[in-house]
This record gives structure tokens, sequence and C-alpha cells, in this order.
């Protein structure tokens, strides 16, 4: 079996590794982006793996151009598998291999279609997340099932924790399936619809706190935004200095004390540690580990 691998992050290249290193098949060509000089990179090169393993690596900026997809129809693979790919695949390279296009999402699909499943679970406040091996069609993470994976999320998880424990599972559900896709004997499970959520993607000022928030929604977000440079962490005001946020913990605490404007500096137990008033009225409590910028 000849694979095309789309793939970018941590997940992209543990999938390609896992192909190139555990599996007989030929990878005929990867497919990822050059690294973004304005962002954190916090993962391997999946270029630069590619490229130390004699498998030729292109980095375009469009999948629509016609030369792109001649080159890509010209490496004559059997199989699509897009790991992290930051880009839509026209429908047009898709249809080019028999055997089919698979994707990788990082979310128990239907639940959590689009952009930054680990982030916005956490922020919801779920209980579990997962990834998803699912036939790719022309509607984004929509196609038929063919293999998931789960793992409870912790109320200490962070986006950073959470990502390292789904990057293993889909390992493993690479692992178990990528033989029955050689043989065209894998499960296929459609969606239904009817559960489909969908999410888009995020920006630094999404990390914006209101205190008014239940103490709940406030530390889901910050751990939804950890580790920080890795994603752009939660902020917010306190005594009219601006703050980023890297930890928090519920204290369960609902004062029947008169209300209190919330973000109110209750206590400053250290230099970087402050209990916090939020909620309704101002009448929970969070305590947050936090920095000033420079």
């Amino acid at each position: 079996m000849k694979c095309l691998v789309f793939a970018y992050s941590q997940l992209g290249y543990d999938c390609l590794r896992y192909l190139v290193e555990h599996t007989p098949y030929t990878i005929v060509a990867v497919v990822t982006h050059d690294d973004n000089p304005l962002e954190h990179i916090w993962f391997d090169s999946v270029k630069e793996y590619a490229i130390a393993h004699n498998i030729c690596a292109l980095t375009p900026t469009t999948l629509k151009d016609s030369a792109i997809q001649s080159q890509l129809a010209a490496v004559d693979a059997d199989v699509i598998f897009s790991f992290y790919y930051r880009h839509m695949i026209p429908e047009s390279v898709l249809a080019m291999q028999h055997l089919g296009a698979y994707n990788m999402h990082g979310s128990l699909l239907p639940k959590y279609r689009g952009r930054c499943p680990v982030n916005w679970a956490i922020i919801n406040g779920e209980s579990k997340s997962g990834v998803t091996l699912h036939h790719m069609v022309k509607a984004a993470d929509a196609g038929d099932i063919i293999d998931q994976a789960s793992t409870v999320i912790a109320h200490d998880d962070t986006a950073g924790t959470l990502t390292k424990r789904l990057n293993k599972l889909a390992v493993d559900v690479l692992a178990r399936n990528i033989h029955l896709i050689a043989q065209e004997a894998a499960p296929r499970y459609c969606q239904n619809s009817h559960e489909a959520t969908y999410f888009g993607g995020r920006t630094p000022a999404d990390g914006a706190i209101d205190w008014s928030w239940p103490a709940i929604r406030i530390h889901n977000l910050i751990r939804a935004l950890q580790p920080s440079p890795q994603y752009p962490p939660a902020f917010g005001i306190l005594e009219d200095n601006f703050y980023v946020f890297w930890r928090s913990e519920v204290t369960n605490e609902i004062t029947a004390e008169p209300k209190t404007i919330p973000g109110t500096l209750i206590k400053k137990i250290s230099p970087d540690v402050f209990h916090i008033s939020c909620g309704e009225e101002g009448r929970e409590r969070i305590t947050i580990s936090c920095i000033i910028p420079i």
C-alpha cells in the first residue's frame, strides 16, 4: 500500500513515525506546513522527519492549484491519511486514491467537529474526550467513522496533558486499523448528524476572563489554554493591572457575605497567587496563579 500523508503538529509527527517505523507500507510523499515564525513551535517537525527518511516533503500554501494537484496525482498513492493537517483537502485530491482518504480528529465525533476540539472540550467542562479515525468527505469531520478511543478528562487536566494522551491514543487507533484499511476490511459506521456539534478556531483575544462567570467556568478556561506559550493563555484585569493566568483552583466556596464586585482581590496568598471573588454578585471564590506581563 502506497500512502500519501498530510500531517502537522505532534500528532501528525507521531502518526507518520508509526507508519514509517512500524508498518511495511510505503510513504510516497508527505504534505505538511512550513513553521510560522510568529507561532511558538512546541512539537517535532514533520518536514524534517520526512526529509531525514528520504521521503518527498511538500509544503504548498494551497491545495487548490492545478500544479500541486498534478504533483499529488503523480505520486500514484493508494490511500490518503491526514493527521492534523491544517487545510481542507479538496475533493479532487481525496478522489485520487482507490483505497480512500482518512483523517484523525481530536474528538469523539460527531461531537466537536471543527477547530481546537481539545481546548473546546475542556472549556465546556466535558468529562471525556478522544480521537476518531474517519473517512474524509467534503464537509469537515463528517465522514463515516472507522474507530475511536476515549480518555477521561480530569478536573486538573490542561490542554497540554490531554493532548499528550490523545496523541498516544491516535497512534493506537491507527495501529489497529492500518492493516484493515490495506485489506479494504476496515469497519465503517455512519455518524449521527443530529448529535453533531461544531466549534470554530480561537484567537488570543478569546482568553479574556469575565469575573462575573462562575468559578468553574473560569477554571476551565484557564486550564484549556495551558501550557503557555503553547497556547495563548487566559488573561484578565485585577486592581487595574493586566495579568495572565496559568493555574487555578476552585474553592467550592459560596459566601453569604454582602455581595462583592466580581474580580475583587480577596487575599494575596503569595506574590503570584491570588484569592479572587467571581460569579454572581462576586459570591464565589477562585484561587489563581498569575503573572504580570513585562
